[in-house]
C-alpha cells in the first residue's frame, strides 16, 4: 500500500443493495487506514445496504448519507463499486449521475471498479478516456467511446478504474496516490 497520509481527506463511496462486498469493504478500510474519512452515500432512506457477497447476499453496510443530502464539494473523491446489481441501479438515477458529473467536472479523483464503470457511462463521461473493468462491461464501455485495456488499474486524468476483486489493493493504492498527491 501507499504509505501516504490522507488525513482530513473525505472519500465518498456511492452504492447500493447489491454492490459486491469486498469492492467496497476493502477499499474503504484501506482508505481508512490511510487516514481518510470515508461516507457510504446511497439512495434512499435506508439506514444500511446489503452487499453481495460472491454468489449470494453478504453482509449489511451502514449508510452514511442518504443521496439527496449529499454534497460533492464536501468530498476530495468519489468510489463506485461494483458487482452487477448495485451499478445497474446506480446508473439510471439521475442524482447519482449528477453526483458523478460534479466530481469529474471538479477535477476530483473518480474511480470505479469491475462494473462500477457502468454509471461512467450513463453520466457521459467515458468518451476518449482510458479505463478498464470488468471484462462483461468492456463492449459497453467500447461503445461509449472508451478506450478499454485490460490492466489492473488504468489511470486517465482523474479517472481510476480497476477490473475485479483481485486488483483491490492496487486500486485502493491508485486512489490513496491520487489523494495524496491533491
Amino acid at each position: 500500500m501507499a504509505n501516504k497520509r490522507l488525513d482530513g481527506r473525505r472519500v465518498a463511496v456511492v452504492a447500493t443493495d447489491g454492490f459486491e462486498q469486498s469492492e467496497l469493504t476493502e477499499p474503504k478500510r484501506l482508505l481508512e487506514e490511510a487516514g481518510a474519512t470515508v461516507d457510504v452515500i446511497a439512495p434512499g432512506d435506508a439506514s444500511s445496504i446489503k452487499g453481495w457477497d460472491k454468489k449470494d447476499w453478504g453482509k449489511a453496510v451502514a449508510v452514511d448519507v442518504q443521496l439527496d443530502n449529499a454534497d460533492a464539494g464536501r468530498y476530495d473523491a468519489i468510489v463506485l463499486p461494483g458487482g452487477v446489481i448495485n451499478p445497474d441501479k446506480l446508473r439510471t438515477d439521475e442524482k447519482v449521475l449528477g453526483l458523478v458529473k460534479q466530481f469529474a467536472a471538479a477535477g476530483k479523483p473518480v474511480a470505479a471498479i469491475c462494473h462500477g464503470p457502468w454509471t461512467l457511462i450513463n453520466a457521459g463521461l467515458v468518451k476518449d478516456r482510458k479505463v478498464t473493468s470488468w471484462p462483461s462491461v468492456r463492449k459497453d464501455l467500447e461503445n461509449a467511446g472508451a478506450k478499454w485495456e485490460d490492466s489492473e488499474v488504468v489511470k486517465d486524468a482523474n479517472f481510476i478504474t480497476s477490473r475485479k476483486p483481485d486488483d483491490i489493493p492496487a486500486f485502493a493504492n491508485a486512489v490513496i496516490e491520487a489523494l495524496a498527491a491533491a
